[in-house]
């Protein structure tokens, strides 16, 4: 991924010197293990840990000669231990060492997600409670519905990156498995209970059955996780963006006194935030496209997931990781206009509360087809000829002998709409 959308902590799990790092640690711990059953020499065990260090120009040098990287890494390795080498990487194949350092390496990239979505979770609750009384328009079909809260919006987006962040404790908890069962999963030179306390020293759990390579439906599982992740962080920046459009302008994105939104018109405010998210959230979706190509291999392993890898998990954990960052920034200084948002619930003169006049209509004894045909005969005759809705029907005398001047002002009474807000609130917010 480019530096533009690489965050430090991320980006250098992902670095050459880190990979080769987990390989590295992979090599000693299973070395150790070994020597604790008189396999390998202590002495030789002892040599990996302490003289084993990585020279990433080194290795880079070697693998263009020999073209193959776990070959390049454990001779530039040797060379460092000196004659104890011969015990490096013994009974194991390289992907025993890839498969289990990648684990490491989506393991922290997992911790650091993790604190990603409970700081967006925390800012989401946090708004949700400032605004939990704000009415504002609810819109279906892009069109006038009826008045919801803002803060229910915000509380609906909390409730559902709860569900995202159970989704990513499942996933990483699945993908947090080594093997070393060597070259197609029969543990033809370990032993099962080797792999065991291999990766128990790792903090990982070994796969309990696996070819040549850990199978790759966890990887598919857990890039599918970030991409729903990220398919919620695109749709809380799609309604963002509907909210800052000129003519609804209820919310947008913070603008800096200094910040510029176009090199032509100096008015504009854009939300280019918003935009980054949702575009970028389409590349992690590809992503797991290609991490589902990766699930089906030949016999029992071949390489076509391997370059794949190389791309989509770094990518897929650094995209997720900077989006998961922005959104948390974009609703912490998101700019909310109440005002406005209480003058769009105003601005078609009562047509919202058409459903309410309709159930009130059918109490009071009207059959609810008669009720339907005449509230919308009154509803597109205000529509059509921008006319208020609520003095139609205040007039027509059809509805007035029906309900009184109280109970027609309890039907268009937006307190009524919004009373089980707190409810709401109640039932979400209990659930943690």
């Amino acid at each position: 991924m480019i530096a533009r959308y690489t965050r430090p902590q991320m980006g250098q799990i992902w670095s050459d010197e880190n990979k080769y790092r987990m390989w590295l640690e992979v090599e000693a711990a299973a070395s150790e293990t070994l020597a604790e059953d008189g396999i390998v020499p202590a002495e030789a065990a002892k040599a990996i840990r302490e003289r084993g260090k990585i020279d990433v120009a080194r290795i880079n040098e070697i693998e263009a000669e020999v073209r193959h990287d776990v070959i390049a890494f454990t001779t530039a390795v040797a060379e460092k231990i000196g004659p104890e080498s011969r015990w490096l990487h013994y009974g194991l194949t390289s992907t025993d060492v890839v498969d289990t350092a990648q684990a490491l390496q989506l393991k922290a990239a997992s911790a650091i997600l993790r604190d990603d979505l409970l700081q967006l979770v925390e800012v989401l609750k946090k708004r949700a409670l400032e605004f939990k009384h704000t009415p504002t328009i609810g819109r279906t079909h892009g069109v006038h519905a009826e008045p919801t809260t803002f803060g229910l919006k915000l509380l609906n987006w909390y409730a559902e990156m709860r569900r995202n962040l159970a989704r990513m404790d499942a996933a990483a908890e699945q993908i947090r498995v080594g093997k070393l069962s060597g070259a197609v999963g029969t543990f033809g030179h370990l032993k099962p209970e080797h792999e065991e306390r291999i990766c128990a020293k790792l903090g990982l759990e070994p796969a309990l059955v696996a070819t040549q390579v850990v199978q790759r439906d966890r990887h598919a599982h857990y890039i599918s996780t970030l991409a729903i992740i990220t398919a919620t962080l695109d749709k809380i920046a799609t309604e963002i963006r509907h909210l800052q459009r000129t003519e609804v302008r209820e919310a947008e994105e913070y603008f800096s006194e200094k910040q510029k939104g176009s090199s032509a018109m100096p008015h504009k405010r854009n939300p280019i935030t918003c935009e980054q998210i949702s575009g970028l959230a389409r590349v992690v979706r590809a992503n797991a496209q290609v991490a589902y190509e990766n699930v089906p291999l030949w016999h029992e392993r071949d390489i076509s997931h391997s370059s794949a890898e190389r791309v989509i998990l770094p990518d897929s954990t650094i995209l997720t990781d900077y989006l998961l960052a922005k959104t948390a920034n974009l609703i912490e200084k998101l700019m909310v206009y109440p005002q406005r948002m209480l003058k769009n619930v105003e601005s078609t003169g009562g047509l919202i509360f058409s459903g309410q006049l309709l159930l009130d209509l059918t109490e009071a004894g009207m059959l609810r087809e008669d009720a339907y045909r005449l509230v919308q005969e009154h509803a597109m005759n205000a529509w059509q000829n921008d006319l208020i809705f609520r003095d139609l029907v205040t007039q027509d005398p059809a509805i007035s002998s029906r309900l009184t001047p109280d109970k027609l002002a309890r039907t268009f009474d937006l307190n009524r709409q919004l009373g089980n807000v707190d409810a709401i609130f109640d039932r979400v917010l209990h659930e943690e």
